[in-house]
């Protein structure tokens, strides 16, 4: 290129938060036993490389020669970004113990989409695992629990794209997670129709009979669940929007369950609030 052009850019991101990460990348290499002095990149600047792809999804080789270091440098530094933060994410007993002490009267839960580059991964029927016929592209599908505002409070690991959400929600163990904290502290949660038949612990609308009507008193249920649970798709709005890197995953789709982990850590300490 026989000229180029240097310009300065503000990354959307507190400095308390690239501190915090920096921190935790610190704990990691003093955990490997990194020597001072043998990285390319401080802990610091390492962070900031790593938000500038979560919040700008900036490009790697852009990253990398940025920071004059390798591509394949960038992503080992990318990655262990993403492990750190990803295992800073609370398990589901923290998320539903911290959501009792909030005093919470009921939970919302729901489903979304990550979408991927292309992956050929055939599934039993021969169909492609990370097919959503729904969204009619590839992706991963994560469940998000959140407050009864659309805080998210918990995210799933990932699974196929072509699962439904209850299938994927009794695969991590939430239906009987969250049938039992009703059933405990009569704390419900609210879903959509895709969890239909989850359980005593869950509300959501009452299915239309085929080739008949609901009655007066299911559509007044209907619209008062249907109201009161409009606010979840706040959680995956929220993901989705501070974040370009989960709009889109080029990354091999396993690694969406620490990307979206990850992202829920730095959305919670933006905002200073994990209930």
């Amino acid at each position: 290129m026989p000229s180029s052009i240097t310009y300065t850019a503000v990354l959307d991101v507190s400095r308390d938060t690239a501190e915090y990460l920096a921190r935790l990348l610190r704990g990691h290499r003093e955990r490997l036993g990194t020597r001072q002095g043998t990285r390319a990149l401080g802990v610091f600047k390492q962070a900031v490389l790593v938000l500038r792809w979560f919040v700008d999804g900036t490009r790697i080789a852009q990253r990398a020669r940025d920071n004059g270091i390798s591509a394949p440098t960038a992503y080992r530094y990318l990655h262990e970004g993403l492990t750190v933060l990803a295992d800073d994410a609370p398990d589901l007993s923290t998320a539903l113990e911290r959501a009792v002490a909030a005093g919470y009267t009921h939970l919302n839960l729901d489903g979304t989409v990550v979408r991927t580059d292309r992956v050929a991964a055939p599934g039993p029927s021969g169909a492609d695992l990370w097919w959503s016929g729904k969204h009619r592209h590839h992706g991963g599908n994560v469940q998000v629990i959140s407050a009864p505002d659309g805080w998210p409070l918990w995210i799933s690991p990932v699974r196929p794209g072509r699962e439904h959400d209850v299938t994927c929600a009794r695969a991590h163990g939430l239906i009987d997670a969250l049938n039992r904290l009703a059933a405990a502290l009569g704390i419900p949660t609210l879903t959509d129709l895709g969890y239909e038949n989850a359980g005593d612990g869950f509300r959501n609308p009452v299915k239309k009979p085929k080739g008949g009507e609901l009655t007066e008193q299911a559509q007044t249920f209907n619209a008062v669940i249907r109201g009161i649970h409009a606010v979840a798709e706040r959680a995956n709005a929220l993901l989705k929007v501070t974040f370009k890197a989960l709009r889109r995953v080029s990354l091999d789709p396993a690694a969406i369950t620490r990307i979206a982990r990850a992202a829920l850590v730095l959305l919670q300490l933006e905002h200073g609030r994990t209930t």
